[in-house]
C-alpha cells in the first residue's frame, strides 16, 4: 500500500490573477457536493503560504513577488523532501503553478542520485525566466526554475539586481544543480507558447504530445508513449494543470486555453499514467473558483483527483 500524504499549497502570488489559493477549498465543497468521503480519509500537510506579500506591492516586474516565491518554495521543498524521505507519496493540491518547482526540488533532494522524469500535463510551458517573460507571473517559470536556465539567447527584459539575487537563490534550492533535464520532460497538450519558450523546447527536443495525437492514438497509448519517453528515469513526477483541459470547461482557471483535453481523456490519462511504479508524487494545480460561479471547475478537478487516488491505490 502506498502511504498517500495530502499536502495543501494555498499559494497564489505567482498567478496573473487572483484567488487560486481558493483553489483546495473549492475541491472539497464539490467533494461534498459529490457525496464523496475523500477528504476524510486524509490528514493533510498545510505549507505555509506568502500571499500577504501580495499586499505589500509588487518590486519586481519581470519576476512579480519574487521574494514571497523564495518563501514558499523554500517551504515546499522541505515539506516534500521530508514526505519522500519517509516513502510517502504526496498528492499535492495547490495553487498557482510556480510551486511545483519547491516540490520537484523536494523530490530530488530526498533521493539526488535517482534521475528524475517530470510529466507536465498543461496548457502552458512554463519555461519562461525573468528575461524572457511577457508577463512577470512567475506561475510560467517553475520548469525554467528546475532546469536551471536563464535562456538569455532569448532575453527581451533587463530585470533588477535584486530580482537576479532571488532568481539564482531560487535556481538553488535543494542544490546548485538541475533538478531535471530538459530531456527528461515530456509535455502533454501544452499549446500556448512563447518564442522563448519554443527555443529550450526544439534545443532540447522536449517531447510534447498535443491535444490531437491524445485524440489520435488513444489515451492509453499516449500514457505508455509519455512512461517509456521517461525510461531511463528512476522517479517520476506527475503535474496536472487543469488548464491542461479545454477552455470550456477550464473557466475556473486564470489561464483558459482552446484544444485541450476533455475532463474524461484527463481522468483516464491521469488514472493510466498513476500506475507507473515509478510514479512518487502526483500534484493538481490552478483550480480558481473566483472565476466561476458554479465550481464547476473544481467538480471537474475533483473528479480527476478522485479517480487517479483510486488508481494509485489500486494498483499498488
Amino acid at each position: 500500500m502506498r502511504k498517500i500524504k495530502l499536502v495543501e499549497v494555498r499559494s497564489e502570488i505567482a498567478a496573473g490573477t487572483r484567488g487560486a489559493s481558493l483553489g483546495i477549498d473549492a475541491l472539497k465543497i464539490a467533494s461534498l457536493d459529490k457525496k464523496s468521503n475523500f477528504f476524510t480519509k486524509f490528514t493533510p500537510i498545510n505549507v505555509p503560504d506568502a500571499n500577504s506579500f501580495l499586499w505589500k506591492g509588487n518590486k519586481h516586474p519581470h519576476a512579480k513577488y519574487i521574494d514571497g516565491v523564495y518563501q514558499v518554495l523554500k517551504n515546499v521543498h522541505s515539506t516534500i523532501e521530508t514526505l519522500r524521505l519517509n516513502k510517502k507519496f504526496p498528492i499535492v493540491l495547490a495553487g498557482d503553478h510556480s510551486t511545483a518547482a519547491g516540490t520537484i526540488m523536494g523530490i530530488k533532494s530526498a533521493n539526488p542520485d535517482k534521475r528524475l522524469g517530470v510529466i507536465w500535463i498543461d496548457a502552458h510551458a512554463d519555461l519562461h525566466t525573468p528575461y524572457t517573460t511577457p508577463s512577470g507571473n512567475m506561475h510560467g517559470m517553475p520548469l525554467a526554475m528546475c532546469i536551471k536556465t536563464d535562456n538569455l539567447e532569448c532575453q527581451i527584459n533587463e530585470p533588477g539586481e535584486e530580482t537576479i539575487q532571488f532568481w539564482e537563490k531560487i535556481k538553488n534550492i535543494g542544490g546548485e544543480f538541475p533538478k531535471v533535464s530538459p530531456e527528461d520532460i515530456v509535455f502533454i497538450s501544452v499549446r500556448d507558447t512563447e518564442e522563448p519558450e519554443n527555443h529550450i523546447i526544439s534545443k532540447n527536443g522536449i517531447k510534447n504530445f498535443t491535444t490531437e495525437e491524445v485524440r489520435e492514438k488513444g489515451v492509453k497509448e499516449i500514457a505508455q508513449q509519455a512512461l517509456s519517453t521517461l525510461k531511463d528515469c528512476e522517479q517520476i513526477y506527475i503535474s496536472f494543470d487543469v488548464d491542461s483541459m479545454d477552455s470550456s470547461i477550464s473557466v475556473g482557471t486564470g489561464t483558459p486555453v482552446p484544444n485541450g483535453l476533455t475532463v474524461e481523456e484527463a481522468i483516464q490519462l491521469n488514472t493510466e499514467l498513476i500506475k507507473d511504479k515509478r510514479v512518487c508524487c502526483w500534484e493538481i494545480v490552478e483550480v480558481n473558483p473566483t472565476l466561476d460561479t458554479e465550481n464547476l471547475m473544481a467538480e471537474n478537478a475533483f473528479e480527476v483527483l478522485e479517480a487517479t487516488t483510486k488508481s494509485l491505490v489500486d494498483n499498488y
